[in-house]
C-alpha cells in the first residue's frame, strides 16, 4: 500500500508551482479527472483479461497506459497540447466521445469531461503530478476502500477546502449504517446525496459478501445501485468510486435531488433502501421548496431531504440518514415534518455521534434509522462515546468500524422512549 498522505501532499505542492491552478477547488477538480482516467483504465485492463472481446470506450491513444503510465512519457508543451488541443486533444475527444459498442459507459465519460477542466499550464508540473498518481495501484490493493482513504487524505491535506468536507463520510459510519439497514440482493438502493459514493460502495460490498454467488446475482446487483449528486467534483469522484467497486455502468446521475417533483414520485421511482448523509445548512436553488407540499416548505436542505426520502421509500422500505442536531426539532414546519416522519414511519433508532466524527469538521450529528409503513411507537436512543482517554476523532485517530451500536469502540449508553409528545 503506498503512502497515500505523502503522495497527496506531493501532488498539492507540485500544483502550487503551476500558475494555472488557483485554490483548492481547482486542485480537487484536476485530481478528479486524472484519478477517473487512471482508475477507468485500471478496470479496463482487468476486464480485458476476464472477458472475451472486451473493448474500452476510451480511444487507445488516450488510455492512461499509453500516455501517462510511463514516467518518461510525453511532457512539457507536448503534454499540454495532447490534452488541450481544441480539435483532437484529450478533452476535445472525450467531450464528444461515441462508442457504439458501449454507449452508456461512453456517455458517463463524456459527462465527466463536459464538467471538468485542465487547469494546469505547465506540462512539466503536470507530468510530475501524473507520476505521483502512478504510485497508486488500485487493482492490486488489499484494501477495497483505498479510494475513500485517498479522498479523505485529499481533504485533510487541503485544509482550506471549505465545504468540500461534506462529500466524505467516514468508512466506519457508512459500514454501520449499511449493516443496520441490511440491503438485500434485488432491492433498489439509493443515495440521493451521494457525494463520493461511500454509502453505495459499502452497500455493494455488503450485498456481494452476503448474497452474490453467480454471474446472474452480479448482474442483478449491477442494476440495483443508484446515486444522485449535484456537485461536479464529487460527481466525478463518486462515479470513479463505483467503477472501482466493479459497476460497469453505474446508475449515477448529475442532478439536484431537491428539484425532484414530489408529487411525481410513485411506485416506479420508489426504492427499498436509502442510505445518505445529505448536506445541511447548505444553500438551495431558488424555488426548490415549491417542489414540496406547502406545509413542509423551508430553506433548510436537511429538512427537505427528510421529506423527500420518505416519499422515495416503498412501503416497508428502510432509511438510514445522518442529520445534524436541530433538524426536525422545533415548531412550525419542523413540527409538521417530525409529525409526518413519526406517523408514516417507524423511527426505531437514533444514535448520537461525537462532534469530531466528521473530522476536520466539528458538528453534532445523529444517525436516524426508520422504516416506512407503520407509525413510531418507541425509539431507542444510543450515544456513541469516544474511547477512554481520547478527546476527539482525528486523522490519526479516526472513528473505528463497528458491527452494532453496542460494540462501538468507546461504548454506548442507551435509553428507550415512546413517541408521545411528538
Amino acid at each position: 500500500m503506498p503512502n497515500i498522505s505523502s503522495i497527496i501532499k506531493n501532488v498539492r505542492n507540485i500544483m502550487r508551482q503551476d500558475r494555472g491552478v488557483s485554490g483548492d477547488a481547482q486542485r480537487l477538480e484536476q485530481l478528479g479527472w486524472l484519478l477517473f482516467l487512471k482508475i477507468l483504465d485500471d478496470k479496463d485492463q482487468e476486464l480485458e483479461l476476464i472477458r472475451d472481446r472486451y473493448q474500452s470506450v476510451i480511444p487507445e491513444k488516450f488510455q492512461w497506459r499509453h500516455w501517462a503510465a510511463d514516467a518518461e512519457g510525453i511532457t512539457g508543451e507536448e503534454l499540454i497540447l495532447f490534452i488541450d488541443h481544441p480539435t483532437d486533444g484529450l478533452f476535445a475527444t472525450l467531450k464528444n466521445l461515441k462508442a457504439p459498442h458501449a454507449p452508456q459507459r461512453a456517455a458517463l465519460v463524456k459527462e465527466v469531461f463536459d464538467g471538468s477542466n485542465n487547469y494546469m499550464k505547465s506540462g512539466y508540473e503536470l507530468r510530475k503530478v501524473i507520476n505521483q498518481l502512478n504510485g497508486f495501484d488500485f487493482n492490486n490493493s488489499d484494501d477495497r476502500h483505498v479510494f475513500g482513504t485517498v479522498y479523505e487524505s485529499i481533504l485533510v491535506e487541503l485544509r482550506d477546502a471549505g465545504n468540500k468536507g461534506e462529500y466524505y463520510t467516514p468508512r466506519a459510519i457508512t459500514q454501520l449504517m449499511t449493516q443496520m439497514s441490511a440491503p438485500r440482493l434485488g432491492e433498489k438502493v439509493l443515495d440521493p446525496a451521494a457525494g463520493t459514493g461511500g454509502f453505495l460502495s459499502a452497500a455493494i460490498d455488503y450485498i456481494r459478501e452476503k448474497e452474490v454467488r453467480t454471474l446472474d446475482d452480479e448482474a442483478i446487483l449491477q442494476k440495483s445501485i443508484t446515486g444522485w449528486e449535484l456537485k461536479p467534483v464529487s460527481y466525478v469522484l463518486g462515479l470513479t468510486n463505483l467503477i472501482l467497486h466493479g459497476l460497469d455502468v453505474p446508475d449515477w446521475h448529475y442532478l439536484d435531488s431537491l428539484k425532484t417533483e414530489y408529487n411525481t414520485i410513485g411506485p416506479k421511482q420508489q426504492v427499498e433502501c436509502i442510505l445518505a448523509n445529505p448536506p445541511f445548512g447548505a444553500s438551495i436553488a431558488d424555488g426548490v421548496e415549491t417542489n414540496f407540499p406547502q406545509s413542509f416548505r423551508c430553506r433548510e436542505s436537511a429538512d427537505l431531504f427528510v421529506i423527500l426520502m420518505i416519499q422515495l421509500l416503498k412501503p416497508g422500505g428502510r432509511c438510514a440518514i445522518v442529520l445534524p442536531d436541530g433538524c426536525i426539532t422545533g415548531d412550525g414546519y419542523k413540527e409538521r415534518i417530525r409529525e409526518k416522519l413519526l406517523t408514516d414511519c417507524n423511527l426505531h433508532t437514533i444514535i448520537r455521534l461525537p462532534q469530531s466524527t466528521f473530522f476536520p469538521a466539528t458538528v453534532s450529528t445523529n444517525l436516524l434509522f426508520f422504516q416506512k409503513g407503520t407509525p413510531t411507537k418507541e425509539i431507542w436512543y444510543w450515544e456513541h462515546r469516544l474511547p477512554e482517554g481520547q478527546k476527539s476523532y482525528s486523522r490519526r485517530r479516526p472513528s473505528s468500524s463497528t458491527n452494532s451500536p453496542r460494540s462501538s469502540s468507546g461504548g454506548t449508553n442507551a435509553r428507550k422512549a415512546t413517541s408521545r409528545g411528538r
